[in-house]
């Protein structure tokens, strides 16, 4: 074979990048160098795989061709390589893992370090996404999910469950005063989410029904933007325990309307495309992930 692993490697870093300079920084090469790896496997192919503008590469006919072939030949790589680790007892290789920015901050950004001294060998990839993201196009082996599932196609392995509560800052409370009522919200500032409108849905219990819809007086898009919100005291905000669990230990937050709220629990899932490839990395990093969430105060079985 004519063709070298480094030279697809760093062809298909160059579509997956979008440019040979962030094609080399993935691959931890200069760009000369990826440079020089194209122009080989395209003489060595005696074809023009890339047409090179100032602004942009573009596949030929011929390099959309080649490129669905060194996908698998470097993913046949990949899984003779992971199962050699796997008779040896040894993960090993790249473990692409997507949440939500909270859920990443909160949760796994505390629990990398321990990971990555019982596991050194696996190299995780972490990427934040506050959108449901498709794992095939977005090249996500993992993906962390609160809330209900919507993709069926997907292996999903329960994680534990979060309640959903109603949050304010003290200072906020010591200011504006703190509502006995339901009802009385509506003199109050309350921050909610830009989108989905079923996150204003705040599980209160009130003469109309268990599911109260607030009209926010302030509005974000991120959770984890709520919550900086409502610890700057700005409002009362309906936040997932994950979220909140230090703060709330820390005094920093306190619970609001705590005896009219209904007890909804958030399920966590992991969710994967089954890969005999990367079985052993994601099996390595959810056995880590569950026994370490099961010592959380806010995590629920069942």
């Amino acid at each position: 074979m004519k063709t070298t692993l480094d030279e697809l490697q760093a062809f298909t870093a160059v579509i997956d990048t979008g440019s040979i300079s962030s094609a080399a920084v993935q691959l931890g090469q200069t760009a000369s160098g990826v440079s020089r790896a194209l122009s080989r496997l395209e003489a060595k192919l005696a074809t023009t795989l890339l047409r090179r503008t100032t602004r942009r590469l573009e596949l030929t006919e011929e390099g959309a061709a080649f490129l669905s072939q060194a996908r698998r030949i470097l993913e046949a790589v990949e899984e003779a390589e992971e199962q050699m680790s796997r008779r040896l007892q040894h993960p090993a290789g790249r473990l692409r893992v997507n949440a939500s920015a909270p859920f990443m901050l909160h949760v796994l950004v505390p629990l990398i370090g321990g990971f990555r001294q019982r596991y050194p060998d696996i190299e995780l990839e972490l990427h934040s996404s506050d959108q449901i993201i498709d794992l095939l196009e977005h090249r996500t082996d993992l993906a962390l999910r609160h809330g209900p599932l919507r993709d069926s196609t997907l292996h999903a392995r329960p994680l534990g469950r979060s309640r959903i509560r109603v949050v304010a800052s003290p200072d906020y409370l010591a200011r504006s005063g703190t509502p006995q009522r339901v009802e009385e919200l509506a003199d109050h500032s309350l921050i909610g989410f830009t989108q989905p409108e079923s996150l204003n849905q705040w599980p209160l219990r009130h003469p109309l029904g268990e599911s109260f819809s607030i009209v926010p007086s302030l509005w974000a898009s991120s959770g984890e933007t709520i919550r900086q919100l409502a610890l700057a005291g700005e409002g009362i905000a309906c936040l997932s325990s994950f979220m909140t669990a230090r703060d709330r230990a820390d005094g920093a937050l306190v619970d609001v309307l705590a005896e009219s709220t209904v007890e909804v629990l958030q399920p966590i899932h992991a969710v994967y495309y089954r890969n005999t490839a990367l079985a052993a990395r994601i099996t390595c990093f959810l056995d880590y992930l569950s026994e370490c969430l099961a010592g959380e105060a806010w995590t629920q079985r069942g």
